[in-house]
């Protein structure tokens, strides 16, 4: 997505791609080459230490490009899977938006196709500034969340390879009111129901959805809230903390993975033990990342993350080398991290 931090009316976007600062010891960050239209390939860093679940990390290995069809040249929502990660970007207006669908073993990357009417894009997205991936009797599925307060507060998607369909949208509430979210995922399933967990900052929700609905409303209950001020990086602090803004986030395990970007720095807060959180909760002493980068010194901004193949943390970016820059979104991972 792009980097909405506005001051006195100017919008400052941040930028990474070369992490500053780090150890001889660490993976050199490797970008991807474009091989066609929609479709990259990915040029692997060289491992030098052994992979760890703790630590600091702040190198990664770009996997894929994402184009802009449609004229969508906004990274937004993103989702891992088993073998695929998806990536939506939007158009400026919000009224379009395309799913791009990357192989993690290589990179490979397919603008998806809209199975209701032939196109390559959707119209009822929204902002789609998330997104999760959920599976019901060998069906797979995707929710959206649009950012929209209403009855599309979340889209549902069933998707077949390629290709998508809309099949559900739903209105989120929080105390009676129409509530709109920034970020989703799924905490567990049970045989009827979809338990899931949302965003809006910092702030954190639960709600639940039979399995089968395709609309209705998913009544809210607060969660926990996320501590950042005391948030360590690499053992310090970030003096600027409050600067930072966030988009979607990843969770596994028990674990929320929370992405921040500052102009050219993106870091990731870990935040344990979600399932009895409650309250305001600390992100963990033993485990961040960071991407500080001077290639693109005008936006580097993690959207999502989570964790796919080889245990990787694997994220989308919004990234530029200068204003006009439209061409180095992107699907990547961070080097040396393997998920518990």
């Amino acid at each position: 997505m792009r980097m909405l931090r506005r001051t006195a009316g100017t919008v400052m976007a941040a930028v990474a791609l070369v992490a500053i600062g780090a150890a001889s010891t660490q993976h050199a960050s490797a970008e991807g080459t474009k091989a066609g239209p929609g479709t990259t390939t990915a040029r692997t860093a060289s491992v030098v230490r052994p992979a760890a679940s703790t630590g600091y990390f702040n190198t990664y290995t770009t996997m894929a490009t994402l184009g802009n069809a449609n004229s969508c040249y906004a990274a937004e929502g993103f989702a891992v899977g088993s073998s695929y990660t998806y990536s939506v970007k939007i158009n400026g207006d919000e009224n379009k938006a395309v799913i791009y669908r990357t192989r993690m073993s290589d990179g490979t990357t397919t603008l998806m196709k809209n199975g209701d009417n032939g196109t390559t894009y959707a119209t009822y997205l929204g902002h789609a500034n998330d997104v999760v991936l959920s599976s019901t009797d060998g069906n797979y599925y995707m929710f959206v969340v649009t950012m929209k307060a209403g009855s599309t507060s979340v889209v549902k998607l069933k998707y077949v390879s390629t290709t998508f369909y809309k099949v559900g949208s739903y209105t989120l509430q929080y105390d009676g009111a129409n509530k709109s979210m920034s970020g989703v995922k799924i905490t567990s399933k049970t045989a009827s129901t979809i338990n899931f967990l949302f965003k809006s900052g910092r702030t954190f929700y639960r709600g639940t959805l039979p399995r089968s609905a395709t609309s209705g409303t998913i009544a809210l209950s607060s969660a926990f809230s996320l501590d950042v001020v005391h948030a360590k990086v690499n053992g310090k602090t970030i003096d600027n903390i409050s600067s930072y803004v966030n988009q979607g986030f990843g969770y596994d395990s028990n674990t929320v993975y929370f992405p921040m970007t500052y102009e050219n720095v993106s870091i990731v807060l870990v935040y344990r033990n979600i399932s009895t959180a409650s309250g305001t909760i600390y992100s963990a002493d033993d485990l961040s990342f960071r991407i500080t980068s001077s290639a693109y010194p005008t936006l580097f901004e993690i959207e999502s993350v989570g964790i796919g193949a080889g245990s990787h943390l694997w994220f989308s970016t919004n990234r530029k080398n200068s204003s006009s820059d439209t061409a180095h979104d992107g699907v990547h991972y961070f080097n040396g991290f393997t998920a518990p």
